[in-house]
């Protein structure tokens, strides 16, 4: 197996795409994010070996949106010469996932898989927990994980998921990580794993979680600021991760896209978790 470190890749997430003609979300056409984000990546000087797309693929889930989700990565894969890898998030519908972008038949199946990079493992799994914005892992996907990660990888293995598992600033936002991080932890404990990559809230957020780097990215749609307590304020922000493997170690660069970072919408969720 060839094997070369330091490793580079792109970690993008919260894509959040739609297929033209849609009323934009906040008014940002998200796919020019996405072409813009690419441009980037184009001009750095290490070429990565590949991008991952940590959840959050479209905003409405439907056929279509897939359909064109399809059509724009592969555009931009083009341009980039190197293998873009998705993951799904709570804003994606299994049934026209796989339809629309896989081109299989439809099916509420899970998608979790994993692939080889330099002798990196890169683990993608399914957190979302359909019809809610939870996140959660399955015993299915726990099971799995185990057997994967029974043999090590030459330069470790990295996990993307969508739903993060470190506290964020704020009470908000731990309301969206991961239901059952300690399930997790009993499985990767151990083993080759050497980070955790998710996103699902929209700003960078790094932190260890059983001794393990865990790195939360920007949003590439939009941000939230992440010092807001009891208001969701979006930001028209676009940022990623730069990953770095040395020396059996991740390293995490945030990256952010130059532009005005004007607020979007302002959402007071202490009011509406009162009314709730």
């Amino acid at each position: 197996m060839t094997t070369k470190e330091p490793i580079f890749f792109i970690q993008l997430t919260d894509i959040h795409i739609s297929t033209p003609g849609k009323k934009p979300l906040f008014g940002l056409e998200m796919s020019d994010k996405l072409r813009a984000a690419c441009a980037e990546i184009r001009t750095l000087e290490a070429k990565p070996s590949f991008v991952v797309i940590s959840g959050d693929l479209t905003h409405d889930g439907n056929l279509e949106d897939y359909r064109f989700l399809k059509k724009l990565l592969d555009e931009e894969e083009a341009l980039l010469g190197i293998p873009i890898h998705v993951a799904l998030g709570n804003h994606d519908f299994r049934e026209p996932f796989r339809e629309g972008f896989l081109e299989e038949e439809p099916s509420n199946e899970s998608y979790y898989y994993s692939f080889m990079a330099d002798g990196l493992r890169i683990v993608i799994l399914n957190t979302q927990v359909p019809g809610t914005h939870g996140g959660r892992l399955d015993d299915v996907q726990l099971a799995w994980l185990e057997q994967v990660l029974a043999e090590p990888a030459p330069s470790g293995t990295i996990i993307v998921h969508h739903h993060p598992v470190v506290k964020t600033p704020t009470v908000i936002m731990d309301d969206h990580l991961l239901e059952n991080p300690q399930d997790l932890a009993n499985v990767i404990e151990g083993t080759d794993v050497i980070g955790l990559l998710s996103g699902h809230i929209h700003y960078h957020n790094v932190g260890v979680f059983n001794g393990i780097l865990c790195a939360a990215a920007d949003g590439l749609a939009f941000g939230l600021d992440p010092s807001s307590s009891t208001n969701m304020r979006f930001i028209d922000r676009s940022g990623y991760n730069l990953i770095t493997v040395k020396n059996g170690q991740m390293i995490v660069q945030p990256m952010t896209l130059p532009g005005e970072q004007r607020l979007l919408y302002e959402m007071n969720v202490s009011k509406i978790h009162a009314e709730a």
